[in-house]
């Protein structure tokens, strides 16, 4: 029986970099949390003896950090100890609890706030954090988009590729919003209209915008606005979660826009009104060519009878 360390160094890290290939972000995060738990003092720790306890253990070992880090390796643990219960390495998984007060990306922005709050950003992060709110985009998206993948169109419309993501998904084709169109209209013209290069260069190492810059300019603006404090993943939160209600439940639909490899994420921004599900089956009635819809189509208010009545005859 492996300990804890012998167990993240042998299986789980060469798993995730096989595994999560293609999502470096992930890799990396996994790494540092393995990081975490080998210098911890469960590390030697055999896994079929691991308990909350131990959990209960880390998590009071690295109380100076904020409750991001510790989870990074709580997370950590508890991707592991589940890959030892599937492939039968222990009998049992561990329970593993987060530590509390994480900041959540799950918020979604009032109109006001994303005014108030755009108001006050600086640039280049304006018109970086409005591509976010207006088309679903992923910061790091933005932040590495070129002229070759911006088509603007003479009559006001235009559409912006993706073409660098977490996953094959993620690769996209997105109709911009006319805002969107006006600020990288606007940018076009300020760079001298370069038909390649970063829509956000920067002289930086990378030669564009980069996530320390963006997490500056986002604090400088959360200070001047006054708006409750948010992550920046917080703008495509809010964006995906308004355009799901435009999607009226066409989950597919907004898992192209998004960017997801898989409807199961997708699912937690569509959540279909009780009039959207009956008119899915007024319309099969309709289509079947019958004279009068054999459902009636109203709002369910709790206690109200069921949601399909049939119709007066």
């Amino acid at each position: 029986m492996p300990t804890l360390a012998q167990f993240l160094a042998d299986r789980f890290l060469p798993h995730v970099e096989v595994a999560l290939k293609a999502k470096s972000k992930s890799v990396q995060y996994y790494r540092q949390g393995a990081r975490m738990l080998e210098r911890s003092n469960i590390s030697g720790v055999r896994l079929d003896e691991l308990t909350g306890e131990h959990v209960g253990r880390f998590a009071s070992e690295n109380d100076r950090l904020s409750a991001s880090g510790i989870n990074m390796g709580l997370r950590t643990l508890r991707r592991a100890v589940n890959l030892a219960y599937s492939w039968g390495v222990i009998e049992k998984p561990v329970k593993v609890a987060l530590a509390t007060g994480e900041v959540q990306r799950e918020r979604v922005l009032s109109e006001r706030e994303t005014a108030q709050y755009l108001a006050h950003c600086p640039q280049p992060w304006r018109d970086a954090a409005t591509i976010m709110l207006d088309e679903g985009a992923r910061p790091g998206e933005v932040f590495v988009l070129r002229w070759e993948c911006v088509s603007l169109a003479e009559d006001g419309s235009g559409f912006i590729k993706i073409m660098d993501g977490k996953s094959k998904a993620a690769r996209r084709t997105l109709p911009t919003t006319p805002r969107v169109t006006d600020l990288l209209n606007a940018r076009l013209k300020a760079q001298g209209s370069p038909t390649e290069g970063f829509v956000f260069p920067t002289n930086s190492k990378d030669g564009h915008l980069e996530v320390q810059t963006a997490k500056r300019q986002h604090l400088v603006a959360l200070k001047s606005s006054q708006v409750k404090p948010f992550v920046p993943y917080v703008l495509r939160h809010t964006a995906l979660t308004r355009l799901a209600a435009a999607a009226r439940g066409d989950v597919f639909a907004l898992a192209k826009i998004a960017g997801h490899s898989s409807i199961v994420i997708t699912q937690k921004y569509v959540k279909p009104e009780a009039e959207t599900v009956s008119a899915v089956f007024y319309r099969l009635t309709a289509e079947n060519g019958e004279a009068e819809p054999r459902h009636k189509i109203r709002h369910i208010q709790p206690g109200a009878p069921p949601l399909v009545s049939e119709a007066a005859s």
